[in-house]
């Protein structure tokens, strides 16, 4: 399968970034019932098969996960900092839950599970998140490395536009790629 072309400024984007703990995050607006934006930082866990789909985490008692089912639009924003360079992606997000099919997404979901950290599995122990703080129920055992819980979810991103910017240099350079279903990437240089 042949990658985007936004690919390679973004891979060296993150190589060239890897130093920074940042690097990993960037924010994920999604839209709430009131029809405002709602935006949130989330970890970068890599791309589903090395291809154009970056996946991240979460919990399926969280707001996002509603506003995904009621509205699957989405733009990440992604800012390196070190090359000062922002990528933001739109497109549509599906949520990959134990009960998913094909059985390759779930097996994905499992395999992010045990790559995560003890500290960051600890978190899908807590009470459901956004509800009113209650003392007790954070100290729960650590949960199975190998099998995650229900509310555990994969989150994926179908791109089918890409703004990039480097801010570096004068004029500083814009290229937008757009895409239509299955057809091939378009890139079109912008002013900045």
């Amino acid at each position: 399968m042949a990658l985007a072309p936004w690919r390679a400024p973004l891979a060296r984007a993150l190589h060239r970034n890897r130093s920074r703990p940042d690097s990993r995050y960037l924010q994920l607006a999604t839209m709430d019932r009131d029809g405002y934006p709602a935006n949130r930082t989330v970890v970068f866990r890599g791309f589903f098969e090395s291809g154009d789909r970056p996946m991240l985490v979460s919990d399926t008692r969280s707001a996002k996960i509603e506003q995904i089912q009621a509205n699957p639009a989405a733009e990440v924003c992604w800012y390196f900092a070190k090359t000062r360079e922002q990528f933001r992606l739109r497109g549509e997000l599906t949520v990959v839950t134990a009960e998913t099919e094909p059985a390759e997404l779930r097996l994905t979901r499992e395999q992010l599970w045990h790559n995560l950290s003890d500290a960051a599995r600890q978190q899908f122990t807590w009470p459901s998140p956004g509800q009113p703080r209650q003392e007790q129920g954070f100290a729960i055992a650590p949960p199975n490395s190998t099998q995650p819980p229900p509310h555990f979810c994969l989150i994926l991103l179908e791109p089918n536009r890409v703004d990039y910017l480097a801010l570096r240099g004068e004029p500083q350079d814009r290229i937008i790629y757009t895409r239509q279903g299955q057809d091939p990437w378009q890139a079109q240089g912008v002013n900045p």
